[in-house]
């Protein structure tokens, strides 16, 4: 996410805050660009970087790639001892942007890859709701970030996370769409999510076409028969009856439970939440039909997520060897190398790895997939859209 302090919003550019910089100062917004933080200090002459008051830095890639290469140099350099923790540690939580024109080059790749694949799917992670006014978790101001910076400076260095936006509020996002919009063309077979915002089935995802590894918050299951209600309010939301007991969860310690009633009369069992929170097992019958679509994928097109949960991250290399791996988020992942493969008979690359936001992927992709006059249709119907979601919220 970009760096307010960092970004003169008059011109949309950036300002790099490597001191020494050799490529102008100014990062057109159009450009590559590396956002960093690492943690609150005091400002001294001696160091290579303007850092803003809460340790962020923003920089064109290659004065990141310069000051990274110094800090984990063993020689001497111009870097001293504490601007180089400072850096060492923004490095475990930097984001990239590639140029606009690089993306647009990898979405031609990435266009094509999913119109030949037999059999792609989408692997979703946070990132693909930042845009809606979600809060992210690994980025420079994300939720385990703060909590992190926290634990090892203390309070007061350790920021604020960016206030999370009430769900009822959030809409699907363009990537929201895109992947509906892609189904619907039949050039997306399925879709796994680690999200619970509950915005894919709202934007028109059926149930069918997706697993929902770490539940929805608006949908809710009865804890006797096991039927699901999709509801038009969050779980935490909602009229509460007072003859629901509280219940607390054997493996998380929390009550699952809404105070609501199945509506089923012979029934009346307890509602419960479908979130899975930590130390939760994942629901069996989710997990199975996430491990046999994505066993059956060639292509797996994964979107906002860092890859680092497990076991959802171990999902998107299950697929037909060669697999077709597309990651696309700000920060690295631990699978990026499998992007990079190559075939072993052709000798061509298997994958993409896209650093960026994802809207403007989808975006560049989508124009390459869809017919013009129906893609500027499609995209002019956002408003209804809209309309139709705010009548299920």
């Amino acid at each position: 996410m970009a760096a307010a302090q960092g970004k003169d919003e008059d011109v949309g550019t950036y300002k790099c805050h490597l001191k020494t910089c050799k490529l102008g100062g100014t990062i057109d917004s159009m450009d590559g660009r590396a956002d960093v933080r690492g943690y609150t200090v005091k400002a001294k002459p001696e160091f290579l970087v303007q850092w803003d008051d809460d340790g962020v830095g923003v920089f064109h890639m290659r004065c990141w790639e310069i000051l990274s290469d110094l800090a984990n140099s063993s020689k001497v350099t111009d870097l001293c001892s504490q601007e180089k923790a400072l850096v060492l540690e923004a490095e475990e939580t930097a984001e990239f942007h590639q140029s606009m024109d690089s993306i647009r080059t990898d979405a031609s790749r990435i266009a094509l890859m999913i119109k030949e694949s037999k059999y792609p799917i989408a692997f979703t992670g946070a990132g693909i709701s930042t845009s809606a006014g979600i809060g992210d978790f690994r980025g420079i101001h994300g939720k385990w970030t703060n909590r992190d910076k926290e634990k090892d400076h203390g309070s007061q260095k350790a920021g604020k996370t960016k206030a999370r936006r009430n769900t009822m509020s959030l809409r699907p996002t363009y990537t929201h769409e895109a992947l509906l919009k892609l189904i619907e063309l039949g050039h997306l077979q399925y879709i796994i999510s680690q999200n619970t915002d509950g915005l894919h089935r709202l934007s028109g995802v059926p149930e069918d076409k997706i697993s929902e590894l770490h539940g929805n918050g608006f949908v809710e299951k009865c804890e006797k028969c096991e039927k699901r209600y999709v509801m038009n309010h969050n779980h935490r939301l909602g009229p509460k009856d007072p003859k629901v007991p509280v219940k607390k969860c054997e493996h998380c310690r929390i009550n699952h439970r809404t105070g609501r009633i199945c509506p089923n009369v012979k029934c009346k069992g307890y509602l419960m939440n479908t979130i899975i929170n930590f130390g939760d097992n994942l629901e069996e019958h989710v997990l199975d039909s996430a491990n046999d679509n994505a066993k059956k994928a060639d292509m797996v097109l994964t979107l906002g997520s860092t890859l680092r949960v497990s076991p959802a991250n171990s999902l998107v290399t299950k697929g037909q060897k060669p697999i077709q791996l597309v990651i696309c988020n700000r920060q690295t992942t631990p699978y990026d190398d499998i992007c990079e493969r190559r075939d072993p008979s052709t000798k061509a690359q298997l994958g993409c790895r896209v650093f960026g936001d994802c809207d403007d992927l989808m975006r560049a992709v989508m124009r390459q997939v869809m017919d013009p006059a129906e893609l500027e249709e499609w995209e002019k119907g956002r408003q209804e859209r809209i309309k139709s979601y705010n009548s299920q919220r």
